[in-house]
């Protein structure tokens, strides 16, 4: 059998087609902090992915002009936090640019190793950085876990076609 497609609307590669791609990937949401030289940092991610059982290890990606790389760059360990449905507006905060991530609206405490650690998220690690890989205008970190807490409540928020959302049953 043999598989056909219309290639007449097929795009050369771009920045704009990979956006347009991945928009219609729903994606889990997910923000990473880390224990900068000014203060706590942090991001939106939804490139976090499970890497390995033995060790625990998952990875994520962040962009070199970000301010949070620098952070990530010459730190050791950096908390993963995955978010709740109900934490749209948190989601938004640390996606900004500019945004004062750690100001009144946001609740956090001081983790293991110093990492920031975000109140009210149905889970959370610390983990150390093992890698951080080329790729493109971005690293791909891998950070293996050290500590974590998966007992928070709220269904898990998702990133699809541009927006924070839930998931629908």
């Amino acid at each position: 059998m043999t598989a056909t497609s219309d290639l007449g609307t097929a795009r050369l590669a771009s920045p704009e087609l990979l956006r347009s791609v991945f928009r219609k990937h729903a994606a889990g949401v997910a923000v990473i902090t880390a224990r900068g030289e000014a203060g706590p940092v942090g991001f939106t991610a939804t490139s976090l992915a499970s890497v390995s059982a033995e060790p625990p290890m998952l990875s994520f990606a962040v962009g070199t002009h970000s301010s949070t790389w620098p952070a990530i760059a010459a730190g050791d360990h950096v908390g993963v936090h995955v978010l709740g449905e109900h934490q749209r507006e948190l989601a938004a905060t640390f996606a900004r640019s500019g945004a004062d991530r750690f100001g009144p609206g946001t609740a956090w405490r001081e983790g293991p190793e110093g990492v920031p650690v975000l109140d009210g998220v149905p889970a959370w690690t610390v983990c150390k950085v093992v890698a951080r890989v080329p790729a493109g205008d971005h690293r791909i970190v891998v950070a293996e876990l050290l500590a974590g807490d998966p007992t928070g409540h709220g269904r898990p928020l998702v990133y699809h076609q541009g927006r924070f959302s839930g998931l629908r049953d």
